[in-house]
């Protein structure tokens, strides 16, 4: 199975797209893809995000396109059978756990504590997501488990930013971060791809 962070490919950034019309979706990733991102992640949080995903992969064919805010296995299903490349929880349970070890993409499951590091390592989950980083102990929590959980590396996301993404980044385990700070709301309401290019191309600096 591929890691995580091999599909990544040494891309820091997790850009999450969260989009209201597949339209809207495709124009988000290719704004995204202009500055020389290569994956996206979609999360499942409106009624259209499951068609953006497929219109991205059809539209955006260069980018890897994965879903997020996977919480259950029914939606499970539908993202995989949409095509994702990869899959992102925001959090884990024993049921949820079992079906994402039989997965035959990607995963990274969304952790927020040591009970939770440890349940999805025993699922033989040693790539992991931080979620909301900033209000489960931020950058010291990421460092003081490190020694803990010595083979676990994460993407921290929830409150991340173009100014703190460094405390993570300069951690020996984190090997990327998420956000949705470099496609803001306003600037999918105003149709300026060009402003989501260029925040981007800052947040790869």
């Amino acid at each position: 199975m591929t890691r995580f962070s091999e599909l990544m490919a040494g891309q820091t950034l997790l850009p999450i797209i969260q989009a209201d019309t597949p339209e809207q979706g495709v124009q988000i990733a290719k704004a995204m893809a202009n500055a020389g991102l290569t994956l996206v992640e979609v999360v499942l949080r409106t009624e259209a995000s499951i068609e953006a995903l497929k219109a991205i992969k059809a539209q955006v064919p260069e980018l890897k396109v994965g879903a997020g805010t996977v919480i259950n296995t029914d939606i499970l299903e539908q993202a995989l059978e949409a095509g994702s490349d990869f899959i992102v929880t925001p959090a884990v349970s024993p049921a949820l756990l079992e079906a994402l070890a039989k997965c035959n993409v990607p995963v990274l499951p969304g952790v927020s504590n040591t009970g939770d590091i440890l349940m999805a390592l025993e699922y033989g989950f040693e790539e992991q997501k931080l979620f909301p980083a900033s209000l489960a102990g931020g950058a010291p929590f990421v460092s003081a488990v490190s020694s803990v959980f010595r083979a676990v590396s994460f993407c921290p996301t929830g409150g991340v930013s173009e100014s703190n993404k460094m405390d993570y980044l300069s951690l020996n385990n984190v090997f990327a971060v998420g956000g949705t700070w470099i496609a803001k709301k306003e600037w999918v309401e105003q149709e300026n791809w060009q402003a989501i290019t260029d925040s981007c191309i800052q947040a790869l600096k």
